[in-house]
């Protein structure tokens, strides 16, 4: 299995250590993985399509940020895990593919 990030995930996940020690172990972690890159405000546009075409659809996505997320993993055709109400809207709305772990 390979496994990718983007920058927004990154974010998110050390934003939340508050152990420095943990948190140079975890960003090392990171360093494993493929790093997704696109263009950012391309990217952005097509977020913020893909909010504005779920709201059309009567969705409210909670956090904007997932639909960054979806995005990049739309855009590169590749499975999103998650354990996230968001993300099951969105890949019942749009061309997301996910897995759900509980």
């Amino acid at each position: 299995m390979i496994i990718a990030t983007c920058p927004v995930i990154v974010q998110e996940v050390l934003q939340g250590v508050s152990d420095d020690k943990q948190f140079k172990v975890i960003a090392d972690y990171f360093n494993n993985f493929i790093q997704l890159v696109e263009d950012q405000y391309e990217l952005a546009y097509s977020a913020a399509k893909l909010y504005r075409d779920l709201r059309k659809k009567g969705v409210t996505i909670r956090k904007p940020n997932d639909c960054l997320i979806a995005t990049y993993a739309i855009k590169n055709n590749i499975i999103l895990l998650n354990d996230d109400r968001d993300f099951r809207e969105i890949a019942k709305h749009a061309s997301l593919k996910t897995i759900t772990f509980n």
